[in-house]
């Protein structure tokens, strides 16, 4: 047999460069790591992003929630807000609780204001679907009511419709002029909801409408008004 040639051993550079090359793919792999630790959802980070703004409390209130709705470049006023406080089930309007946050940002991955930032078109989208656009029609008259009272006060139900429907229903500007200048001082939910579905299925002309139907006193004193209206 041959004899075995001794192995050479590694010089310097040989060293320095495999040295390099695992320094970098540890690098490489630690960066993935962080990476992977950053994106994935944290209970602990979203509970300490909560405390950001409700202080010592267990509870996010006015103050906390116009610096929150300032650090995600969202109005106060803005119906994502409203789609937010759907998806996080909060049961008063400016409030948000600690459960209320956690289950909620728990179920949307959001433990930070980039990532929520990075949702706010998804929470947008609900509002193009039908089914959840019901959902949260439904959902902002118990949220914006007095909890104390069955109904909504009209100003508050004159504001909370201008947000869902003022952009949506060519004739939430009539309504709104009939709401102004009627007797009515608070709204009830069947009232509410009524005026989803009269918005979704009568014609802008009103030729559609039943008199006799099962509509609520409230739309057919409006069609009355705007007909009148109309013809003089």
């Amino acid at each position: 047999m041959p004899p075995r040639k001794k192995r050479r051993p590694a010089s310097g550079d040989d060293l320095s460069a495999k040295k390099s090359r695992h320094d970098s793919m540890y690098r490489k792999y630690d960066s993935t790591r962080i990476k992977t630790e950053e994106e994935a959802f944290s209970s602990k980070r979203c509970l300490e992003w909560f405390y950001e703004y409700a202080g010592t409390d267990d509870v996010v209130g006015p103050e906390g929630m116009e610096k929150f709705c300032e650090d995600i470049g969202v109005e106060p006023e803005n119906v994502v807000m409203l789609v937010l406080a759907w998806k996080l089930d909060a049961q008063n309007m400016g409030y948000f609780t600690l459960q209320e946050w956690l289950k909620g940002m728990t179920s949307l991955q959001c433990d930070t204001t980039e990532k929520l930032r990075n949702t706010l078109d998804y929470l947008r989208s609900f509002l193009n679907d039908s089914t959840n656009f019901k959902l949260i029609y439904r959902y902002a008259f118990d949220f914006a009511r007095e909890k104390d009272q069955r109904s909504l006060d009209i100003n508050t139900a004159k504001c909370m419709l201008g947000l869902l429907l003022g952009k949506i229903w060519p004739l939430f500007p009539v309504f709104h002029q009939f709401l102004e200048q009627s007797k009515y001082k608070v709204i009830n939910k069947d009232q509410w909801c009524n005026v989803l579905e009269f918005s979704r299925t009568i014609n802008l002309d009103l030729s559609n409408y039943d008199e006799d139907g099962a509509w609520p006193v409230l739309l057919d004193e409006f069609v009355e008004w705007y007909k009148d209206k109309q013809m003089s």
